[in-house]
């Protein structure tokens, strides 16, 4: 159940605007944006009323209350100001490193790939032209907009974003790091970015994801990312929030796995005004696994919102996932996990946790794992739990000669560390340590990027 409350019009004579300018598209990508502008009109924001349980604790009426622009082009001080705001971003020189700059293409922030047979990191403008097939076959394959109004909007806006392609046996031989940059125009505004990844029969990629974002005024971030792997292709994906306060961002993730296939994807956000990670896989090939792991912190009236869900469809398939929130203030935290198990999928192993530090009175997390089975030879379970830093643990950490304030610090680190041990670039996990070490409640401790 959805209800109709935007500023439609703005996004309308934007949507109009952007689609009268569109000269040398692929014949199939304009009646594409026109289709899903119309899904778009029909399905209208997502409303937290009854019977919606995808947004049962997140409100997005600020978003659909508010009057958004769409930046066209990139300006010069736009490509200053990112400049800037990339020093905020983790960095590594052997990184192939893709720039967008209020959605747009930045080749000159941009680093180039090493050449290679095959391999694709390039602009979704640019393949568009080179890579138009594939991009054809695989764009909104997985994130399909019939009821996702975020995504229909997302693709309604459609004209740029990142391409990753990686042929079968091919492995890049460093990550890829997409930066999606929003610099200030004086006034709100919106963008759309979007990712394919396409990796072929036993390829391997990494990919890390970036927002980043000015510090002054709200704008809105409307993220979609499609992941397809092929049979026994391996993928590590990261995705980093890093936008602030005053944001609202709503990424929508879909993935869809082959047989024997194997994708971790870690999320880690440090705050924003109102923020949801959507992300959903398929398993869909014999063997295959996949690991969804996130962590975040967030303060004052902060709400950030992981909706995860993983479909096993064929048998011998395992999936974890493992969030952990850090929260304080008068913020909310939401997780939503999903696991349904078809009858066809036997010998499943599947395990989903939840668990959250409360680190003030007026904070508040809500939890709903859930599992959906109709296969009976399963290994399957689920929990959730939430509590501030336990006393027993304070106290033994004071008789060794901490203070109270060192050792909840301690304790806090160690809380995050489950998470961001799993992550294997070594510059980005040295990154995150000082990222979270830096935005501790009540800790100034530590150099932050």
């Amino acid at each position: 159940m959805t209800q109709v409350l935007t500023r439609d019009d703005t996004y309308l004579a934007d949507f109009q605007a952007l689609d009268r300018g569109q000269h040398g598209d692929a014949a199939w990508l304009q009646p594409l944006r026109q289709r899903a502008w119309s899904r778009f009109t029909e399905l209208g924001f997502p409303t937290a009323v009854r019977g919606n349980e995808r947004w049962k604790y997140t409100n997005v009426a600020p978003i659909a209350r508010s009057s958004f622009k769409h930046p066209v082009d990139i300006r010069p001080d736009d490509l200053s100001e990112a400049a800037k705001l990339l020093g905020r971003a983790p960095a590594h020189a052997d990184w192939t490193t893709l720039v967008f700059v209020n959605g747009r293409y930045a080749p000159a922030l941009s680093t180039a790939l090493p050449e290679a047979d095959g391999l694709r990191a390039t602009s979704l403008a640019a393949a568009f032209a080179t890579e138009g097939a594939v991009v054809e076959q695989y764009l909104t394959r997985y994130a399909a907009f019939d009821d996702e109004a975020f995504t229909a909007l997302n693709t309604a806006f459609l004209r740029d974003g990142a391409f990753v392609a990686v042929p079968d046996g091919a492995s890049f031989p460093s990550p890829i790091h997409v930066i999606f940059v929003t610099t200030s125009r004086g006034q709100p505004t919106v963008t759309h970015p979007r990712t394919l990844v396409v990796a072929g029969r036993h390829s391997s990629v990494t990919l890390i994801e970036s927002y980043l974002g000015h510090a002054s005024g709200p704008y809105f971030t409307n993220a979609v990312t499609e992941i397809a792997a092929g049979e026994g292709a391996r993928i590590d994906h990261y995705r980093l929030l890093l936008e602030g306060r005053d944001v609202f961002h709503v990424g929508t993730s879909r993935a869809r796995q082959e047989a024997d296939s194997a994708l971790s994807s870690t999320s880690f956000a440090v705050g924003c005004a109102l923020g949801r990670n959507a992300f959903h896989v398929l398993l869909d090939g014999q063997g295959g696994s996949s690991v969804l792991n996130g962590l975040y912190r967030i303060a004052g009236k902060e709400h950030l919102d992981n909706h995860m869900g993983i479909d096993h469809v064929r048998p011998h398939t395992t999936s974890r996932m493992n969030y952990r929130g850090i929260l304080d203030g008068a913020s909310t935290g939401v997780f939503s996990g999903r696991v349904l198990v078809k009858k066809e999928a036997q010998k499943t192993d599947a395990q989903q946790h939840d668990k959250n530090l409360i680190l003030s009175r007026e904070a508040q997390s809500f939890a709903k794992p859930s599992l959906e089975i109709y296969a009976d030879d399963v290994k399957c379970s689920h929990g959730a739990a939430a509590g501030d830093i336990d006393e027993d643990a304070l106290f033994y950490m004071q008789s060794r000669g901490l203070d109270r304030r060192t050792a909840r610090k301690l304790l806090i680190q160690a809380f995050a560390s489950h998470i961001i041990d799993t992550v294997k670039p070594e510059p980005l996990q040295d990154y995150l340590n000082r990222l979270f070490a830096g935005a501790l409640p009540g800790f100034q401790f530590g150099d932050t990027p």
